[in-house]
């Protein structure tokens, strides 16, 4: 399609006069990967609509949130009905405890949790909850895995870090990240020298067991049992960062997928169905020393307030009477099936590696074997992503503007838009 973007562009130019940079967020500056960031207007389904006119299928649902595509009438409903009665309380309502008592369903280790606003809110406060329990300071963090903008997790981080070129951020005192141990992804050499040096120092080791802030990296088999295996032997608390992963790869998460247990989780995106809402919880003897039971303090005028609740129960209610892990697993080898057939070629001659898991995909340019690792993305050809993708918006197809992020696929994706989405690389990529 010939993209017209005039009033994208138009918006755009105001929006530098108001925001740094002109967004909100920086990986949508479109910084990466070139050219004016396209201003939307509505969604539908699988359908994305700009401001110009132009309509893309979704293969980003808002970063991952929107598993059931957009507008979904029970999520819209919900939000609906709770807005006629009160957006906020800065007070207890059921709606909290429904959600949290939901959550503890799907994940039944659960024994305590906190509804916050934001993922960094959530990790941030993990890692204090962990502190706190364990009278240590030092945590661990892995290299290309991204747990938000909080100071302490800004070292050699993913997403929009990864994007920018920056391998921490200015304002971010010293002292801020002295405690801040930095791991690399996959590697179990890593990790016991870490510990060996600074193990009973250590109060936690936090980790997207799908890391997916770097293009999508699996965990190699047994590596995060071997994460809980030196955590309990140090006394230090296993922290998974699931807020891409939490109730999108399976109903349990990560510890279901893999069998591995941590002490602690963190959620987002779709507890929230859309709408910011976040959570930490875990083992009560950890969570028990946030305020009011302990002395960690954390708090949040708006946490658990009751548009986010209403939406978030909404969607997971939902998400489990369709039983949509089973949904999208099937819609995943789908796709697998049509890279084989489309994509083979080019993945014989080394032009590209594709992965997925559940829901989560990824392709990587210009190299014949899977990165394991941050340092491993870093080697492939962006350049040839930022191609690929602005094809892709030529020909309605919507991504995130990075190729440090991943894919998503929504209960609306259908076959034709899985072709056409690696159809275009097909033309990109063979010239």
């Amino acid at each position: 399609m010939n993209m017209n973007q005039n009033k994208s562009k138009e918006i755009m130019l105001r929006s530098h006069a108001c925001f740094p940079g002109g967004v909100n967020s920086p990986v949508r500056s479109f910084r990466s990967v070139g050219g004016t960031p396209i201003v939307f207007s509505h969604g539908k389904g699988k359908h994305l609509y700009d401001v110009d006119g132009n309509c893309f299928v979704d293969f980003c649902s808002s970063w991952g949130p929107l598993i059931l595509g957009y507008s979904h009438p029970n999520v819209v409903s919900a939000i609906q009905e709770q807005a006629a009665k009160a957006i906020t309380f800065g007070a207890p309502s059921e709606l909290e405890v429904k959600l949290a008592e939901k959550i503890k369903q799907f994940i039944p280790q659960i024994d305590l949790l906190r509804f916050v606003n934001s993922g960094t809110e959530a990790t941030m406060s993990a890692v204090r909850a962990a502190r706190a329990a364990t009278g240590k300071n030092k945590f661990v963090k892995f290299e290309g895995c991204y747990h938000g903008h909080a100071d302490q997790f800004l070292v050699k981080a993913g997403s929009g870090l990864a994007t920018l070129g920056n391998p921490s951020s200015a304002g971010v005192p010293e002292g801020t990240t002295q405690d801040t141990l930095t791991a690399i992804y996959n590697s179990e050499e890593s990790i016991r020298e870490i510990f060996a040096q600074y193990g009973n120092e250590i109060a936690a080791v936090i980790v997207e067991p799908v890391a997916a802030n770097m293009g999508l990296i699996l965990p190699k088999p047994n590596y995060l049992n071997f994460l809980r295996k030196v955590t309990k032997e140090h006394g230090a608390v296993l922290i998974f960062d699931e807020v891409m992963t939490g109730f999108r790869l399976a109903k349990g998460g990560c510890a279901e997928v893999f069998g591995v247990e941590p002490d602690l989780w963190t959620f987002g995106k779709i507890i929230g169905g859309g709408l910011p809402a976040a959570a930490y919880g875990g083992k009560k003897e950890i969570m028990s020393h946030i305020a009011p039971l302990g002395r960690a303090y954390q708090a949040g005028t708006l946490s658990g307030n009751p548009l986010a609740m209403a939406a978030g129960l909404a969607m997971l209610n939902e998400i489990e009477k369709i039983n949509i892990f089973n949904l999208l697993e099937e819609k995943g080898k789908l796709l697998d099936k049509i890279v084989q057939q489309h994509l083979g070629n080019l993945i014989e001659k080394n032009k590209l590696c594709y992965t997925r898991i559940g829901s989560f995909f990824c392709f990587f340019f210009g190299t014949n074997q899977l990165p394991q690792n941050f340092e491993d993305v870093a080697k492939t050809e962006m350049s040839t992503f930022n191609k690929v993708y602005h094809a892709w918006l030529e020909n309605g197809i919507y991504l995130g503007p990075s190729g440090y992020e991943v894919g998503f696929l929504s209960a609306c994706i259908e076959e034709e838009d899985m072709t056409k989405l690696v159809e275009v690389i097909i033309e990109v990529v063979k010239h």
